[in-house]
């Protein structure tokens, strides 16, 4: 549920606006349908009539009831009225609404000013949700992964989202509470562009009103108060899949990393579904097809030498998510490889080549003899550092 504060005066039953304050807040509404005093209007019908309107740069809209040069019919039909210079039109109610429009619904409120206490900037929660969004599921068998995480706490917000192949992850400063909820990412598409016309945001988090343990996002504009009921489900525990300990490192340009990729993606067979073999190390990142039939090189700021493969189109997604300069973090050929740049982190599965599979192997039969070498080396240890008991001779009775 939205509800659209439009900033104008009260004109009876009615209210009077500025025609651009009112189609800005109307352009700014996810909402499929408006709720206007007891009358329910198309949006995006009600949108263009408004900016179609011409003569002036206020909009009176009244029930037509009140007004008592209203025709008997236009009365009885339930009609509003909406007067902007010589133009002058009753609308029925549920005008722009058909039976494809979804029920998605937005109340209007009238009031003289809307103001907004800032906790987060708006133009840093557009780009953020546009981050976030291209790494949730679209698989309907995943319904927690189909949502966006909001965790605030200890200062910070964190925004995750994940598709089981790809983890993102931003954090942002926040100083206002502490709250946890999950939000569908159907429910999300369109607030990052409606963000960018914000001049005022607020984050915040609230008790549900129907569920006890419930809770709601909501994000408070000058114009618009979005709020988002939380999904049902337990995110995964996605700080243990995030890598720490590393190999490799390269910092990397994204945009000539992304015409790299998109080189080889042309010589592929199949655009939709293409590996992408990397090989980092001196000062450089070779970039191959698997069939060895194309290769490209980049320059790269490198720390150490390592071969992994990745799909295509997540290595193209996760550098454009990022933008600009990029850190390339490896451990090896097949464990989680970590992207990060200005807060923004995003950890891809690798795909695993025989080559991979071999230096698997060879890393557990290592880490086998390593542990057992230790156990050994341990047992030797305890017996070396046990106290010896001394024997002490008993007495010898004497008849």
């Amino acid at each position: 549920m939205e509800q659209l504060n439009i900033v104008g005066k009260r004109s009876g039953e009615g209210f009077v606006a500025h025609k651009a304050k009112l189609v800005n807040a109307l352009s700014r509404v996810l909402a499929d349908r408006l709720l206007l005093m007891d009358f329910t209007l198309g949006r995006k019908g009600f949108l263009g009539y408004i900016k179609a309107l011409s003569g002036s740069n206020i909009v009176k809209i009244v029930p037509a009831s009140t007004n008592g040069n209203a025709s008997e019919a236009q009365v009885a039909d339930k009609r509003l009225k909406v007067v902007c210079g010589a133009n002058t039109s009753y609308l029925v109610d549920t005008s722009w609404i058909g039976d494809k429009t979804p029920m998605t619904l937005a109340e209007v409120r009238i009031s003289p000013d809307n103001s907004v206490k800032p906790n987060i900037g708006s133009l840093e929660l557009s780009e953020v949700l546009t981050r976030m969004l291209p790494f949730t599921a679209t698989d309907d068998t995943r319904p927690v992964l189909q949502c966006v995480l909001f965790k605030a706490g200890e200062g910070k917000l964190q925004l995750v989202s994940s598709d089981g192949f790809r983890l993102a992850i931003v954090t942002l400063d926040y100083d206002d509470g502490e709250g946890q909820v999950l939000i569908n990412r159907d429910e999300l598409k369109g607030i990052a562009s409606a963000l960018r016309k914000a001049k005022r945001v607020r984050l915040g988090f609230e008790k549900s009103g129907d569920k006890l343990e419930g809770m709601n996002l909501t994000i408070d504009t000058e114009a618009i108060r979005y709020t988002w009921r939380g999904a049902d489900g337990e995110y995964p525990d996605y700080e243990k899949l995030i890598p720490t300990e590393f190999s490799t490192v390269a910092h990397l340009d994204t945009v000539e990393a992304g015409k790299a990729i998109a080189s080889l993606k042309a010589i592929s067979d199949n655009p939709k579904s293409y590996a992408i073999d990397l090989t980092i190390g001196e000062g450089k990142i070779v970039m191959a097809n698997p069939d060895e039939i194309a290769d490209t090189v980049i320059p790269a700021d490198t720390d150490g030498q390592c071969s992994v493969r990745v799909d295509g189109g997540y290595l193209a997604d996760v550098l454009k998510a990022c933008g600009g300069m990029v850190d390339f973090k490896l451990t090896n050929a097949y464990s989680p490889m970590l992207f990060t740049a200005d807060g923004y982190q995003v950890v891809v599965m690798p795909m695993i080549s025989d080559k991979a599979k071999e230096q698997q192997e060879q890393d557990i039969e290592t880490r086998k003899i390593e542990a057992e070498a230790q156990a050994v080396a341990d047992a030797k240890a305890k017996t070396e550092t046990k106290p010896k008991r001394s024997r002490k001779r008993e007495p010898v009775a004497v008849a």
